[in-house]
């Protein structure tokens, strides 16, 4: 087997937004919300169902994978690969819009129903050490939380190391193949459960279509050039730090501790100061 990397545009949307296989999403849903048998979803609807982009290498039509089940819950997976300025507020602005855009004019409020997001951050984002973590809106003062119908979720793939032999509970096992699934050739053993069967199922490249191995190809290089243009940006933001501190006569060492730039950048910019 030759999996996919999960954290492609194509295989992500491919694997969760995959209508014929609508247990993976469930599957998924329900360990990361650690749903008890009870309360645990059943069936969803797939809002935005996965294609391919018409022009091979324009941006999918899609941005995520939005769901909803029987009781009309709205659930929002998003994988997100760099940390962007202003990403904390987006999600919040994406899931109210989300949210309020369940009401058609005149309707009347008692009719929205709970958007839940679900965040796969291949970076680190949030102060809590633990890589899935789980955010409400609750009384600042008594933790009482009357205002459930907004809820976010995020899992930190860095946070997160186990290996393969460690893995125990479903989310583990979700969060396992997320981040590791193009390093191994195999389904892990231990992999019980029927969704996320499937799901190594679906990565498995030796099933795609010509198409999608293309489109797969093409989400690669975009996601190359992204970063490339992201980490030169953020070079040039540095070298303009740096530039202003040389003339505050900060030592190199100091200024290397601001901006991330290496001594010999730094005693660079600082002769073509001089």
């Amino acid at each position: 087997m030759q999996f996919a990397d999960i954290k492609n545009d194509i295989a992500f949307r491919k694997i969760f937004g995959n209508n014929t296989k609508k247990e993976i999403l469930i599957s998924f849903l329900n360990a990361v919300l650690k749903l008890e048998k009870t309360r645990q979803i059943m069936w969803v609807e797939i809002l935005n169902p996965y294609q391919i982009p018409i022009v091979l290498g324009a941006k999918s039509s899609i941005l995520d994978v939005k769901a909803k089940d029987k009781a009309g819950n709205e659930y929002i997976v998003e994988m997100q690969v760099t940390d962007k300025i202003g990403f904390d507020k987006r999600v919040v602005y994406y899931s109210a819009k989300s949210y309020s855009a369940q009401l058609n004019i005149g309707e009347d409020y008692f009719k929205l129903k709970p958007t839940i997001f679900i965040g796969i951050l291949n970076f680190a984002f949030l102060e809590n050490p633990h890589y899935l973590s789980r955010h409400l809106i609750l009384d600042a003062e008594t933790q009482e939380h009357k205002l459930k119908d907004l809820e976010f979720n995020f899992i930190e793939l860095p946070k997160f190391n186990q290996k393969k032999q460690e893995l125990q509970t479903l989310i583990e096992k979700w969060v396992f193949f997320i981040k590791n699934a193009e390093n191994i050739d195999l389904i892990p053993e231990n992999t019980d459960d029927e969704g996320l069967r499937s799901a190594y199922q679906e990565a498995d490249r030796h099933t795609w279509t010509k198409a999608d191995l293309e489109a797969y190809s093409y989400a690669r290089l975009r996601e190359t050039d992204e970063i490339a243009r992201e980490m030169l940006v953020e070079e040039k933001k540095a070298i303009t730090i740096a530039k202003r501190l040389i003339k505050r006569n900060l030592t190199n060492e100091e200024i290397a501790e601001y901006t991330g730039l290496s001594l010999e950048k730094i005693e660079e910019l600082r002769d073509e100061t001089a």
